[in-house]
């Protein structure tokens, strides 16, 4: 498996970019529109073919390259069911899976962030956790139909349940981290360490965060896979 990880400095956003070796088959994970020609050039320089843009949720702090990826590449673009993105090509749900030649990319739900969002576990070692979970942290839960109580669950009951080993790749990081586990984000996150579910939603709801700068024109044009007129 060839796996890249990619930074967008400007909203802190990981993007992944997910190949089999034999079949030369990829994936891009929530790409960034201001990526999209740095992203295009490293699919060519590794000689490998983009058959799916892959959505996390609908972003709020940039505009997707979704739209920009599939005009240059014929890609299909996927998307979490209930997502109201009448442009995608796909939508997934929970338990489907994705195959890329050997690779499999298995859909978990974990809605709390917002109340589309999904986790990608990948070949059952490593999972794309998005804003569901970060390292030493987690996605906000105060827009887009977002809901802590949900989010506590999601990650809980559907993210600290995978193996300890299992290698955590968020969607975004605001303190130099690339990777993390389970395991540590299980013994070391203080948004869940010894927190109850009401503690949690206690914490969440004092954060009182300023909203993302792009979000105004980012939530619409991610409501068209990122298409901007």
């Amino acid at each position: 498996m060839l796996f890249r990880q990619l930074f967008d400095a400007e909203s802190n956003t990981y993007t992944y970019l997910i190949a089999d070796t034999n079949t030369k088959e990829a994936v891009i994970v929530d790409p960034v529109l201001e990526q999209v020609e740095r992203d295009l050039k490293l699919l060519q320089e590794l000689g490998i073919t983009l058959c799916y843009c892959l959505e996390t949720h609908i972003h709020a702090d940039h505009i997707t390259g979704s739209d920009k990826l599939r005009s240059a590449t014929n890609c299909l673009s996927i998307v979490p069911d209930n997502s109201h993105v009448v442009c995608a090509n796909g939508y997934v749900k929970d338990g489907d899976v994705l195959q890329l030649g050997e690779i499999s990319i298995q859909a978990i739900a974990t809605p709390g962030h917002t109340d589309s969002h999904y986790a990608y576990l990948l070949n059952h070692d490593r999972v794309l956790t998005g804003d569901a979970l970060f390292i030493r942290g987690c996605g906000r839960t105060d827009f887009q139909s977002g809901n802590a109580g949900t989010l506590y669950d999601s990650v809980t009951q559907r993210l600290f349940t995978l193996p300890d080993d299992t290698l955590v790749y968020p969607g975004h990081d605001y303190r130099g981290h690339t990777v993390s586990t389970i395991g540590e984000e299980k013994h070391w996150n203080p948004r869940f360490v010894r927190r109850s579910r009401e503690n949690f939603i206690e914490l969440m709801s004092a954060l009182n965060l300023p909203n993302p700068k792009k979000m105004m024109e980012a939530v619409p044009a991610n409501e068209h896979c990122g298409s901007v007129i």
